[in-house]
């Protein structure tokens, strides 16, 4: 059995998430009650028609003592060797802001309470942190839509193997911010910037005359083989403790160039060992890579 528990924040897309895994063959509950997780498994473990694929909504309108249990709820389904995956999708304050004037939606939190919106999205935040702490996956839906989250949640979600590894390198523009969902971030701005080149600034990291660019400086070529080695030395002991994926995130100034090229040679480079994913947030590019020789790859 494959038990998929959806959670976030309220306006991050959690419906859409459940509803892209129910019309890919999931038996899809939303806003369960955490409390009721074991007593749906028992359920299911009994009905073979529906035991394979399982996927619940979990959000904050549980009541406060179900969403502190949830750690040790988590532990006990897992205890019970059930492939369970954990999802967490986010956004940031002011595209959840934005989301909800657009709609013109109440949120959860400010029905039967005081609070403004901007305070209900916070307090909420605080109020899912434990899950949050336990996500296999975080997801920042802020520049995604509709049909970018859907691919994301087949892909990434759906389509996982519980016993491999998913790596994703991601590119990213320092001046857009860090990206939510990343796990380890590395800073390459202290890079060579091929953007003071007007014949190179229209390409990306991805095309040859940014790599022979790059590569004609060692310290491009020293700090593609310090973050390799050290990501050598530590996927090992993220594997051991049973993450099931893992985001690399790489940024420069405008996420063009540097951090497209050094994610594009990191993936190349674990994809034999790995099922590795290459995201350019800023070129709008996600896609998965195989064991092919890329170019910038020794």
């Amino acid at each position: 059995m494959q038990l998929v528990i959806i959670s976030g924040r309220s306006g991050s897309g959690k419906s859409i998430a459940l509803q892209a895994l129910e019309d890919l063959g999931f038996y899809a509950i939303d806003n369960l009650p955490a409390m009721l997780l074991d007593d749906l498994i028992d359920e299911l473990q009994q009905d073979e028609a529906r035991r394979s694929n399982i996927a619940v909504s979990i959000d904050a309108r549980n009541l406060p003592t179900a969403l502190k249990r949830f750690p040790s709820l988590l532990e006990e389904i897992r205890m019970r060797s059930i492939d369970c995956h954990v999802v967490y999708l986010t956004a940031e304050n002011k595209i959840l802001l934005e989301r909800y004037s657009a709609t013109r939606r109440r949120h959860p939190l400010t029905r039967d309470s005081q609070m403004t919106l901007a305070e209900a999205i916070e307090s909420e935040e605080h109020a899912l942190a434990r899950i949050r702490d336990l996500a296999d996956l975080v997801i920042d839906t802020s520049q995604l839509s509709v049909h970018d989250l859907r691919g994301r949640i087949a892909k990434q979600v759906a389509h996982h193997s519980s016993d491999q590894l998913t790596l994703t390198f991601e590119s990213f523009g320092f001046k857009r911010g860090v990206p939510l969902d990343a796990d380890t971030v590395f800073d390459a701005r202290c890079l060579p910037n091929p953007y003071w080149d007007p014949q190179l600034r229209p390409y990306d990291g991805r095309d040859g005359e940014i790599v022979a660019f790059l590569e004609s400086y060692s310290d491009v070529v020293a700090m593609a083989d310090d973050i390799r080695g050290w990501l050598e030395r530590w996927l090992p002991a993220y594997v051991a403790s049973n993450r099931s994926y893992l985001t690399v995130a790489i940024g420069c100034t405008g996420g063009q160039h540097r951090s497209v090229y050094l994610c594009e040679r990191l993936a190349h480079h674990f994809a034999g060992e790995f099922r590795v994913r290459l995201r350019h947030r800023e070129l709008g590019v996600l896609t998965a890579v195989g064991s092919d020789e890329w170019p910038g790859v020794n």
